[in-house]
């Protein structure tokens, strides 16, 4: 069993390989996502960059909980980056402003939930 305090420190181990793959995963060229078991529709994109950027929010929060201003910068700028690089012709993915919107709206979940959680497990900074 995992005491208290060795949760931040597995959310500092768990975010970089999450935010690995979550770049991985939307940096991929378009002409590999067949392989990766069909078609996105609109909804479900959306929906899954709000999972991926409310993992990150709350795997950060966890593990960072004094830089969570830092954290909320730096997980912004990467979902606009991630905009930005897959709106460009090598990765052949549209650029969609409102996938942005719904990696801020993943953060406020992931913060919530990572708030509600330190208060639930108590102890945790």
């Amino acid at each position: 069993m995992l005491r208290l305090d060795s949760y931040p420190m597995l959310a500092r181990i768990v975010f970089p390989v999450t935010l690995a793959g979550v770049l991985l995963l939307t940096l991929l060229p378009a002409r590999f996502l067949p392989d990766l078991g069909g078609a996105v529709t609109l909804h479900d994109d959306k929906l899954h960059h709000a999972i991926a950027f409310a993992v990150l929010a709350a795997l950060g929060s966890l593990g960072w909980p004094e830089h969570k201003t830092r954290l909320i910068v730096v997980l912004a700028f990467t979902g606009a980056a991630i905009e930005v690089l897959q709106g460009s012709q090598l990765i052949g993915r549209d650029l969609d402003g409102f996938d942005w919107v719904a990696d801020c709206a993943g953060m406020a979940c992931g913060l919530t939930i990572a708030g509600w959680t330190k208060r639930r497990v108590g102890g945790l900074p």
